[in-house]
């Protein structure tokens, strides 16, 4: 191939690429929970696509789904042991979606804090399986190439994830009701009101916080209304003086980032049902903060 039409042949490899790019990061975002990893993901299909008989793939978007999906299988297979000698709790790392509301894809599935910490229970092919058909829609008939398995067997990899992903679930809320339980809780959050507390939690509520071994987060769940709302009054005085917060979007969904000094110290984010808050996330991972508030619109 001589050097013009090698250039010609990159340039539209690129727009090729480009063009599905979205898509290919929230596939890999949604089975991994980790924006750096679906990143890497993304830049090693990137590589693959450059490397390929491009000439004899009759469609890029759905070669380059395929590769995506089948990295982040892989990456997930590894993803599962390190996650084992995490310290303290794991949550998924959060991204900004105010501008990609469904981040990329046909429907804003499987994308909330609460949501990709249940799919962590699923294996990864059921967890790609689960992804492709309830956040980008695809049909069992191309899920099944992609995974290197039978329709019959796609239909049943959905069909397992849903059951272990709805069985734990309440009834959600609008994004309004989520809203002012989150605002009401913060309030009561920051005061230390135990009768407050105990009102909008649910009974079964879990508090996790995401630390990666920073100082102060706690290492293991604190569970139930009691437990919960005794805990977030007891560090009140230590963690809110001095502390401002700002309204952010995460995982589309309201969220608090606090800040204290000018540095964000925690991104506050829950999941809301009709029984009232289910689950508290506290991600204070420096590494996963600085990423999202460095994601942040600025001045906002």
């Amino acid at each position: 191939m001589r050097a013009g039409e090698e250039a010609h042949s990159l340039d539209r490899a690129a727009q090729e690429f480009v063009a599905v790019r979205p898509r290919l990061f929230g596939i890999a975002y949604r089975m991994l929970g980790s924006a750096v990893e679906a990143e890497d993901v993304v830049q090693e299909a990137w590589l693959r696509w450059q490397g390929t008989d491009r000439a004899a793939v009759r469609e890029p978007a759905a070669f380059l789904t395929t590769v995506t999906t089948r990295l982040a299988i892989n990456v997930a297979q590894s993803a599962r042991v390190r996650r084992e000698s995490y310290v303290g709790p794991w949550l998924p790392e959060p991204v900004d979606t105010s501008a990609d509301p469904q981040l990329g894809a046909e429907r804003a599935e499987a994308l909330t804090l609460a949501v990709l910490h249940l799919l962590e229970r699923l294996n990864p092919v059921e967890r790609a399986a689960y992804v492709l058909r309830e956040a980008f829609d695809y049909p069992y008939g191309r899920i099944a190439p992609i995974l290197s398995t039978s329709e019959a067997n796609a239909r049943q990899l959905v069909s397992r994830a849903r059951r272990h992903l709805s069985a734990p679930r309440a009834e959600s809320v609008s994004l309004a009701a989520h809203r002012r339980l989150l605002e009401v809780f913060l309030a009561a959050a920051r005061t230390g009101d135990l009768s407050v507390l105990e009102e909008v939690l649910a009974e079964d509520v879990v508090s996790h916080s995401d630390g990666g071994g920073a100082r102060g987060a706690s290492k293991v769940p604190v569970v139930g209304r009691s437990r919960v709302s005794r805990y977030l009054t007891a560090f009140a005085p230590r963690f809110w003086p001095g502390a401002d917060v700002r309204w952010v979007e995460a995982n589309g969904l309201p969220a608090v980032l606090v800040s204290n000094g000018g540095r964000a110290v925690a991104l506050l984010c829950v999941d809301a049902s009709q029984r009232g808050i289910e689950h508290i996330m506290w991600i204070i991972s420096p590494a996963k903060l600085e990423r999202y508030a460095s994601a942040l619109p600025q001045g906002v």
